[in-house]
């Protein structure tokens, strides 16, 4: 399977804001979404995005 243009991951510190759809990792700071996010972008071969302080989508172009 080869996925193109996909958001592949939500990272977040305020719950209230996301919905399902893709993988939603809960962070209790802005650092360590920010963290959460260098290494998912690695691992699953992705580009990070911070949308804002408290939020990270990380996307397949």
């Amino acid at each position: 399977m080869d996925l193109e243009k996909k958001i592949l991951a939500v990272i977040t510190t305020n719950e209230s804001k996301i919905a399902g759809g893709a993988p939603i990792f809960l962070c209790d700071d802005s650092q360590e979404a920010e963290d959460v996010a260098a290494n998912l972008e690695a691992i699953i071969d992705g580009i990070a995005h911070a949308l804002s302080d408290e939020l990270y989508i990380i996307v397949k172009h």
